[in-house]
């Protein structure tokens, strides 16, 4: 999927939450600041809630309807940002490689593997630098430095922190709240995984990072969110190096999630 296709869906999404919060939207420039998209999206973004008949736009008037409902929503696995889309090539290309401390990662190797541009690569190798995990070298190289038992104690003391901060968030959010239905589908296909658990085990990783990306979004805390992106990756991914006991791992996190 392209990056303006992701950007596109994710903003759309996000729009339409807008939707519940107001009788008028406001102007494309404003539109643009709240969403983080250019006014070429903003104006895709009306035009197709004018068309499935969410809003009344005549110019600079944009009036409200009525509420969005689930089926007006992109499914969120079309809506993953180009950040998230990066980082899942990131960590398959540190498992290929064993994930071993010395592991070599070339940021325009890894640009062309994904089709994105290097400068959204080296942004996001940075922001991951940040914890120690990774160092720059010269001509665009980057060195896997490991882990160590103190930061993986440290992560997860803040990971429960902010688990029970977002999940309180989430519980409280009102009835109608379209998260409710991104729920919805989060628990059909766990129940879909539950059931042929034996022969898709190992697909676990990335419904499990969606899980918790959805639980952290109701924090409305974007350091929280920002944050928990890179404890996800750690967490998700550290399981799959280790391949001793996948399936019993993931069959049981799985069950987890249902009673959650």
């Amino acid at each position: 999927m392209s990056k303006s296709n992701n950007v596109y869906k994710d903003a759309y999404n996000r729009g339409l939450r807008l939707l519940d919060e107001t009788k008028s939207l406001p102007s494309e420039p404003e539109l643009g600041t709240l969403l983080g998209v250019s006014r070429t999206t903003i104006r895709t973004i009306l035009t197709r809630m004018e068309e499935t008949g969410l809003i009344a736009w005549n110019k600079r008037s944009k009036t409200v309807l009525r509420v969005p409902r689930p089926d007006d929503f992109f499914p969120e696995e079309e809506t993953d940002t180009l950040s998230q889309i990066i980082e899942r090539s990131f960590m398959r290309r540190l498992l290929a490689g064993g994930a071993e401390p010395g592991m070599q990662i070339n940021e325009l190797e890894l640009a062309r593997e994904i089709g994105v541009g290097t400068t959204s690569v080296r942004e996001f190798l940075i922001r991951f630098s940040r914890f120690g995990l990774i160092e720059k070298r010269r001509n665009s190289h980057w060195v896997l430095k490991g882990f160590t038992r103190a930061f993986a104690l440290e992560l997860t003391e803040i990971r429960e922190m902010f688990e029970l901060r977002s999940a309180a968030a989430f519980a409280a959010l009102p009835d109608d709240s379209p998260v409710w239905a991104d729920l919805d589908r989060l628990e059909d296909e766990h129940r879909r995984l539950a059931r042929e658990i034996a022969t898709r085990f190992n697909e676990f990783s990335e419904l499990d990072e969606r899980f918790h990306r959805l639980i952290h979004r109701a924090s409305h805390n974007r350091f929280i969110v920002d944050f928990y992106d890179v404890i996800a990756m750690i967490f998700h991914y550290h399981y799959q190096w280790n391949k001793a006991q996948e399936r019993e791992r993931n069959e049981v996190a799985v069950a987890e999630h249902l009673a959650y």
